[in-house]
């Protein structure tokens, strides 16, 4: 059961999806902190930008490069769809409370800003594992 578990980080899937993962990071990181910090977007959808925008690139580079997979199906589509909201919620809905809970002596800036940065954290994993296993079904 732990060689089943240790496989599943330690094959090609999962350094491309880091890959993969890196490039979105950036990028969306860059579009969710821009639009909060520079053009004053609130919280939510400073955040919700970066995973629509990222989640169409992660589809792609993912599909393509990091699964290998060719054809595109309407339940995978969904299931994409239904992936990415749902590691949203979560990831934002734990992050947001976390960060004010830790951070309740500070900004409100600095807060939001550190809940953002968990959530990306948080999200990635959960994409991470349901793409492999639900939307793309490897491993």
């Amino acid at each position: 059961m732990i060689k089943k578990a240790a496989s599943i980080f330690m094959d090609k899937t999962f350094f491309k999806f880091i890959i993969v993962g890196v490039i979105n990071t950036i990028v969306g990181a860059g579009i969710m902190f821009a639009l909060y910090n520079l053009f004053h977007c609130s919280y939510w959808f400073s955040s919700i930008m970066n995973y629509v925008i990222g989640s169409i690139v992660s589809y792609f580079l993912n599909k393509y490069y990091t699964f290998e997979s060719s054809k595109i199906t309407r339940k995978e589509i969904i299931y994409f769809s239904l992936n990415i909201a749902v590691c949203f919620f979560i990831a934002y809905g734990v992050a947001k409370p976390l960060a004010l809970y830790l951070l309740s002596d500070y900004s409100k800036a600095i807060q939001e800003n550190t809940a953002m940065f968990i959530g990306m954290v948080i999200f990635t994993g959960l994409n991470y594992l349901s793409q492999r296993f639900i939307v793309f079904k490897k491993g």
